[in-house]
């Protein structure tokens, strides 16, 4: 978070009392959109940890999600070299995009933000109870269940890392593993970015 050097040191002149504001995904990495801030919204984003903007149309302050409840809570806010930018990492509560998608570009899905997106997909597959998908009755049949389903798969992927020359059998085992056990995390409300926390703290080994 910015501290009171950093804020005193802001260059709010270039764009007549205005800062441009990038909102990244804390989780994924991902730009989610951009906006602006005076004074004011900087110092309501900061006190309530939700972004609020200066809207230039309605030339007031703005929250993001105030009429749609699609709330950016902040995780953190840097400002760049200049001192004329800033970025500011969310937790972002619903679609950020007011045409229903996650971020206002159109970015492609990297290989670094698709675990986050599988994710989002897994608690919609959750909530959703369709009968017709594998993943949905996977969750109505409980911890238990998938447990058991992430051994089978455990053991599947041990007896194909013991076969010669088959790479793509042990890939293809890694992957129903990888599948399962994220929905076990999911099941007992574990977010994939906690593994990776405890696995940076774990990065001397």
């Amino acid at each position: 978070m910015l501290n009171k050097l950093q804020l005193s040191t802001i260059d709010w002149k270039k764009i007549k009392g205005l800062i441009p504001v990038i909102i990244q995904s804390h989780a994924s990495g991902e730009v989610l959109m951009h906006g602006y801030m005076n004074k004011l919204a900087l110092k309501t984003t900061i006190q309530k940890k939700i972004v609020t903007f200066f809207s230039r149309t309605k030339q007031r302050l703005w929250t993001k999600g105030e009429t749609s409840g699609n709330f950016l809570k902040v995780i953190d806010i840097f400002s760049d070299c200049d001192n004329d930018t800033l970025l500011i990492k969310v937790f972002p509560i619903g679609k950020t995009c007011h045409f229903l998608k996650n971020s206002c570009f159109n970015l492609q899905i990297t290989d670094n933000s698709f675990l986050f997106y599988f994710e989002k997909m897994l608690e919609e597959k959750k909530k959703s109870n369709s009968i017709n998908s594998y993943t949905s009755n996977l969750f109505s049949k409980g911890v238990k269940r998938i447990a058991q389903k992430v051994g089978e798969e455990a053991v599947e992927v041990i007896l194909a890392a013991m076969v010669k020359n088959n790479n793509k059998e042990l890939i293809d085992e890694t992957t129903d593993l990888f599948y399962h056990l994220l929905v076990l995390l999911h099941s007992k409300n574990i977010s994939f970015r906690e593994i990776i926390c405890n696995l940076k703290k774990r990065s001397c080994i």
